[in-house]
């Protein structure tokens, strides 16, 4: 069999249509139904009832058509899977990380690792929360790392991965002074519109504002004035004066305790952030699998 002939297949069960699914997958529509009748031949029975249009698939090829989809499921994840064995043996530790986290959190994490035990090279890959999750999807990286709440669901949220509550944050609403010390951009106080600093659709920290605040930020008379990917960009200009930003504790602590920002909301505005370590729930190989467990115990 040849696995072209699965890809046809499915073209065809999905629109009926031999022509179009000829075209959907750049071939004449003589070519195509050679494959499909050499399918046909192959497993010894018709697929498509073809006495009327669109062709129908027969009660074999609606059965196929379970097998064809988890073949083609199956063969995508042979790349990652022979990765994966091929570096079962590997003492290299590959984590991505969300920017946030790499500058702050993961630094000192490492470090109170290596108290209890040998930690190999570490290559660290470090972006935004979409792109980090996108690497371990295609089985680029062991483990991710970033900031997670239980009304924020991500792709790594469900099965085959699983993660570990490793740390906690918070993202606290901050402003640069005014000359008396008081926020110069406060969250309901004043008459005009408030501007805010905001994350951008592919942040992490972005998705977790969407989930928990947007509603009640939609109440308020507030104006976005900036986008960013990073947290570190919106600190910026939060300490430029440009607005309120919702930004890590860990990040801004050293801000808030030298004054150059200050809480721009009360403490019901603040949202409480897990850190989390994310993996795949299959084996790791030896050097990776020690440093979940250390990671999860510690």
């Amino acid at each position: 069999m040849n696995l072209i002939w699965l890809d046809g297949f499915l073209a065809l069960a999905a629109t009926g249509n031999f022509s179009r699914a000829a075209d959907d997958r750049h071939s004449s529509q003589p070519a195509f139904s050679r494959r499909i009748r050499a399918l046909e031949e192959w497993i010894g029975a018709d697929l498509f009832d073809r006495s009327s249009q669109p062709a129908t698939l027969t009660e074999v090829g609606e059965w196929f058509a379970g097998v064809a989809q988890e073949l083609n499921a199956r063969v995508a994840r042979v790349p990652g899977d022979a990765k994966k064995i091929a570096e079962a043996s590997s003492v290299t530790l590959r984590i991505a990380s969300t920017h946030a986290l790499s500058f702050t959190f993961l630094p000192r994490w490492l470090r109170s690792l290596e108290s209890h035990t040998t930690l190999g090279p570490v290559q660290l890959m470090s972006d935004v929360l979409e792109r980090c999750e996108a690497l371990m999807l295609q089985s680029k990286v062991q483990f991710v790392l970033s900031h997670a709440h239980g009304k924020a669901h991500g792709a790594l949220d469900a099965e085959p991965y699983s993660s570990s509550r490793i740390g906690e944050d918070v993202l606290v609403a901050v402003s640069a002074p005014n000359e008396g010390g008081s926020a110069r951009h406060q969250l309901g106080v004043g008459g005009g519109a408030v501007p805010v600093l905001q994350y951008t659709e592919e942040s992490g920290l972005g998705r977790i504002m969407r989930a928990v605040l947007r509603r009640r930020l939609e109440s308020l008379s507030v104006q976005v004035v900036f986008t960013a990917h990073l947290a570190s960009v919106l600190r910026t200009m939060a300490l430029d004066g440009r607005g309120i930003a919702w930004l890590p504790q860990t990040l801004v602590e050293e801000d808030i305790g030298q004054g150059r920002l200050v809480a721009a909301a009360s403490s019901e505005w603040a949202v409480p952030l897990e850190i989390r370590l994310y993996r795949d729930s299959e084996p790791l190989g030896k050097a990776a699998n020690a440093f979940w467990n250390t990671a999860v115990g510690g």
